[in-house]
């Protein structure tokens, strides 16, 4: 039978995980309609391999083409506009990436396949101890104590320590593996990475997991029924029962602790983009998740913030923390999107600190089916700051804890901070620029920015660089350190030239030597974009090529425009109007062709400011007027 038939008949709460494997990216209609065929595929070897990935795209789109004919025949209007819709997203998204709708799709074969196993074995392994289950009873109440009683006993320990072998071993790859790589990805997306997925996924498995154990632990509860009827010396249920009840209800509690999550780090509403970093008198906000979805918990858990922050400079002091309005909340489904059993809490830090690493905890207890849990949870460390002009510094830390440790409480790491690799730091470096534009740094950029960091090498991959180096040392020459630098050209790009840099015309990080390589073979009037190399607040210039009088070419770069200047004025409005005079006295523009050569008007003419337009006639009666003030351009002249 097909993989797709046989997933269609798993049980409810099998089919809930099967749905969340499914998005945009991939819709469960495509699924369905190209089951045979999308079965049939090596997506795996795909996914490694362009050139067969370009084909299996384009065969992909075959059929969904044959499809389309066949539901035009049929006179079904939904599929055919399910099936267009469909298509066009794909070669939106996919035709010059076909690698990455591979990978999606070889993902999702390869967790079916894992789901059909785990429902499988499951099914067997329930229906096989039910069947035991009524078999000792018919003996307890019919034959008492005999041989093949015994047996049967025997049979049934037996399977059910093999039964919680199993369900330890899925519990090890949930926890330790999935929801340790998710929180992971939560670490890497708090610094820029690509965005976290989803819990949902995790929370079904997780729950399903828990309600199995549940049921296993009434399974073990009707042994002790049985004793009652039928006991005798020997007896393998009285031996091996009370561990048996012992171990399942460890698993349970472990998977529940497990559960209790932090889905949504600190952060302050006003600075989505650094997380982690949380000002005195500010509100931020984060919430928790229980990934264990029971109903009867809903409106029953209460959740406490402890207002202890742990310091990590000196693990054995902690410091109070206040936090203004209610530091306790009841969990419930209601106020979150997807039904998730979470709470989310906004609070006032007001107790003015140091820039040191803090960690917030949240306590509950869970009253479930007669256990008692306590259940504990905490943030990344956080930074807690007084000022904003705090911020870069307290972003460098946060930025530089995550790259470096996944360890939740690494109470030791800015005593003596790790250092990193150049590949590590130019990996979180793009990750500033993705995260908040659309367009993260080229390998032309990183090495020059590399060069700043460690100085001239041929091969950066693997360079150390200190924590101190990266953010606390001036560099070579200059009266602030790198990350200073780095971070208010971030900082100018986001505020000021967000579009221009979006378009890719920006060049920005660019060495000397490699300015001159590239601009001496250009025509005059060629010019480039690029930061300035001694501004600490963030500054952007740009270098051209003119000819003297000799009919020599050389290159001119004016003095950078800073955040104030830009404040009044769009650089795109600079570029165009810019002039400089002439021998002649005459104003000319010396920028004609951005690198390499595309017209200065058609790259930045739309993002100039429209001219303001003549005023309207006014005036009371038909013979009177008032004329129109002269328009003003402001041009940008170097004499």
């Amino acid at each position: 039978m097909a993989q797709w038939n046989q997933l269609q008949q798993l049980e409810t709460r099998y089919l809930e995980q099967l749905y969340h494997l499914y998005s945009d990216s991939f819709p469960m209609e495509l699924r369905q309609f190209l089951a045979p065929w999308i079965e049939s595929q090596d997506w795996a070897y795909a996914a490694n391999k362009e050139s067969h990935a370009t084909l299996v795209f384009h065969n992909l789109l075959g059929e969904i083409d044959q499809q389309y004919s066949r539901f035009l025949q049929e006179n079904n209007v939904l599929y055919q506009h399910n099936l267009r819709r469909i298509k066009q997203h794909l070669q939106s998204k996919y035709l010059e990436k076909p690698m990455d709708i591979a990978r999606i799709v070889a993902r999702c074969l390869w967790e079916e396949q894992r789901l059909l196993q785990t429902a499988t074995s499951a099914t067997q392994v329930h229906t096989d101890m039910e069947q035991k289950m009524k078999m000792l009873e018919n003996f307890g109440t019919k034959f008492g104590p005999q041989m093949d009683y015994n047996s049967l006993c025997q049979c049934l320990m037996c399977a059910m320590g093999g039964l919680l072998t199993a369900m330890d071993y899925v519990q090890k790859n949930l926890t330790d593996e999935e929801l340790a790589d998710w929180k992971r990805r939560q670490q890497i997306a708090c610094i820029g990475g690509p965005p976290n997925i989803c819990l949902d996924r995790l929370e079904t498995w997780i729950t399903s997991l828990a309600e199995s154990q549940l049921q296993i632990r009434q399974q073990i509860k009707k042994l002790e029924e049985l004793q009652q009827k039928v006991s005798y010396k020997g007896d393998p249920i009285i031996q091996h029962r009370p561990a048996l009840e012992e171990k399942i209800v460890d698993l349970f509690r472990n998977l529940m602790k497990s559960a209790f999550v932090v889905e949504r780090q600190p952060c302050m509403p006003m600075h989505p983009d650094r997380p982690l970093v949380i000002k005195t008198g500010v509100q931020f906000t984060n919430k928790v998740r229980l990934l264990v979805k029971f109903p009867e918990l809903n409106y029953q858990l209460k959740i406490k913030v402890c207002s202890y922050f742990v310091l990590y400079y000196d693990f054995t002091r902690s410091r109070k923390f206040n936090i203004l309005g209610t530091n306790t909340k009841v969990m419930n489904m209601e106020e979150s999107n997807n039904g998730s059993l979470s709470a989310e809490f906004k609070h006032l830090a007001s107790l003015i600190v140091t820039e040191e690493l803090h960690l917030i905890t949240f306590e509950t207890e869970v009253y479930h089916q007669g256990l008692k849990i306590d259940l504990e949870t905490h943030s990344l460390p956080v930074v807690v700051i007084s000022n904003i002009c705090q911020m870069p510094n307290a972003w460098a830390s946060i930025l530089w804890y995550n790259m470096l440790t996944n360890h939740p409480k690494n109470v030791n790491f800015f005593t003596k901070p790790p250092v990193g690799t150049w590949d590590q730091v130019a990996e979180v470096l793009s990750w500033q620029f993705s995260s908040t534009t659309k367009r993260g740094l080229t390998i032309e950029q990183l090495t020059t920015l590399a060069e700043k960091l460690l100085g001239p090498c041929v091969n950066y991959s693997g360079c150390q660089i200190t924590w101190a180096k990266f953010c606390k040392e001036n560099m070579a020459g200059k009266g602030f350190s790198f990350w200073v630098w780095l971070d208010n050209i971030i900082d100018l790009v986001k505020k000021y030239i967000l579009a221009l840099w979006n378009e890719g015309y920006i060049m920005g990080f660019i060495s000397k030597e490699r300015e001159r390589a590239i601009l001496s073979p250009k025509p005059p009037g060629t010019f480039l974009l690029r930061f300035s190399e001694s501004s600490k607040e963030g500054g952007i210039t740009f270098t051209w090529v003119e000819k003297d009088i000799s009919g020599e070419y050389f290159r001119t770069s004016l003095e950078p425009y800073t955040k104030q200047q830009l404040n009044s004025m769009s650089f795109a409005d600079i570029i165009m109007g810019y002039k400089i005079m002439d021998a002649t006295n005459i104003l000319v523009s010396p920028l004609v062709y951005l690198y390499p050569e595309i017209p200065k008007e058609e790259a930045f003419g739309k993002y100039c400011r429209p001219e303001a337009a003549p005023e309207a006639e006014m005036g009371g009666d038909s013979t009177s007027t008032i004329q129109p003030y002269l328009k003003t351009k402001f041009i940008c002249v170097t004499p």
